[in-house]
């Protein structure tokens, strides 16, 4: 039968995510709407943001942090572009956004010296086989397969080349290597659920002698310049941004960071994370026509979750025939206004993705799961004499 309980937020996205619980407009009265970024107020602001970043992310004070135009693309984008080159590269991908990262490096920068370390999704590549002379450019959670990287073990130290890491959907929710990682770009809409546009660039201290010491032989737009007469603009690290920010969404980034640090920061934002990856994989378990998409658990995001459907009947369609199928099970549950978003990435195999970040109630997880059955169940009816 049809379930009779709804989640009280349906919202599983996995970007944007959804708000954090609590949240309503009102924030937004402290807002400095109608007011100009280079105002006294307004770099306080953006000061206090980069500031409340450091406290709650754990980040040390050998690594500086700015706030970037464009999302996390925008971060990686200007980091690509700004730093590669002296060196050879190693990129992975294993998923569309790192894949993404990838296609720009050896078809844009048409650098030389790349190898490229591929994995099909749900899987990773051979971590094993990277060279950290060269620079190395990967995510450490790959949102539209979910697969992560285990741990920062496997990234050697001393290194002489750069770590660049797209760290979009693992910041808040997992625990990154400072001391390992020279670059580190997310978006406030992953884990912190908050309004999209705006990245985060985080740079230690062998990023400012790669940006200070070398000038790329390509011509940089002003959106990606970070140095003033080759030494950093340090400016960008204060709050002081390359382009005009949205006062409205960093007043939600604001909310949001105070919200974390009152439920306890980032060990309370990891657990909340973990607490709903374990009620998915409970669920998981018991339940005979989904699996997950990555197998091995040490893997396996706790972010984007993402699941394959296993049963017979489905599986004996092709791939543009899963694709239609599970568009009409993910229209039905946003119909009964069960999950809205929760179909698999446009280029993954297909299936369902689930966000389970700190923002996201377990309850309303539990919640989701008697729909999830159900839904599956009445297409599979509507499909079958």
């Amino acid at each position: 039968m049809k379930p009779s309980l709804r989640p009280e937020n349906p919202r599983f996205s996995s970007g944007p995510c959804p708000k954090r619980p609590g949240w309503t407009p009102q924030i937004f009265e402290q807002a400095l709407l109608g007011r100009s970024h280079r105002s006294a107020q307004a770099k306080a602001k953006l000061k206090e943001a980069v500031d409340r970043t450091r406290q709650v992310l754990e980040v040390p004070q050998t690594h500086l942090i700015g706030i970037i135009p464009a999302s996390d693309t925008g971060a990686v984008e200007l980091s690509l572009w700004s730093m590669l080159g002296p060196r050879p590269v190693d990129v992975l991908a294993w998923e569309s956004f790192s894949k993404g990262w990838a296609t720009d490096i050896i078809e844009h920068l048409k650098l030389d010296d790349v190898r490229l370390f591929e994995a099909d999704y749900g899987q990773l590549p051979d971590l094993g086989a990277v060279d950290f002379a060269h620079d190395v450019v990967f995510a450490w959670n790959g949102t539209t397969s979910g697969v992560r990287v285990p741990n920062g073990e496997w990234i050697a130290d001393p290194r002489a080349g750069l770590t660049i890491c797209d760290a979009t959907s693992a910041a808040f929710a997992m625990d990154l290597p400072w001391a390992k990682l020279d670059v580190v770009t997310y978006s406030w809409q992953k884990v912190l659920g908050g309004e999209a546009q705006h990245g985060i660039l985080i740079l230690g201290p062998r990023a400012v002698e790669r940006l200070e010491g070398y000038t790329p032989p390509w011509p940089l737009p002003k959106l990606f310049r970070l140095t003033v007469g080759g030494k950093l603009n340090r400016a960008i690290f204060d709050g002081v941004t390359i382009n005009t920010p949205s006062l409205l969404a960093v007043e939600d980034y604001l909310d949001v960071l105070g919200w974390a640090r009152e439920i306890g920061g980032l060990q309370a934002m990891i657990a909340r994370t973990d607490d709903n990856a374990r009620a998915i994989a409970q669920w998981v378990e018991k339940t005979p026509w989904v699996e997950f998409l990555a197998a091995d658990p040490a893997i396996r995001s706790t972010t984007s979750v993402c699941l394959r459907i296993v049963d017979p009947w489905f599986e004996s369609f092709d791939e543009p025939g899963r694709k239609a199928i599970q568009k009409e099970l993910v229209e039905l549950l946003e119909d009964e206004g069960a999950a809205f978003d929760i179909g698999a990435y446009r280029t993954a195999p297909a299936g369902l993705r689930l966000w389970a970040g700190a923002t996201v109630e377990r309850k309303n997880l539990e919640a989701l799961f008697p729909w999830l059955d159900w839904a599956f169940i009445e297409i599979k009816a509507r499909h079958q004499p």
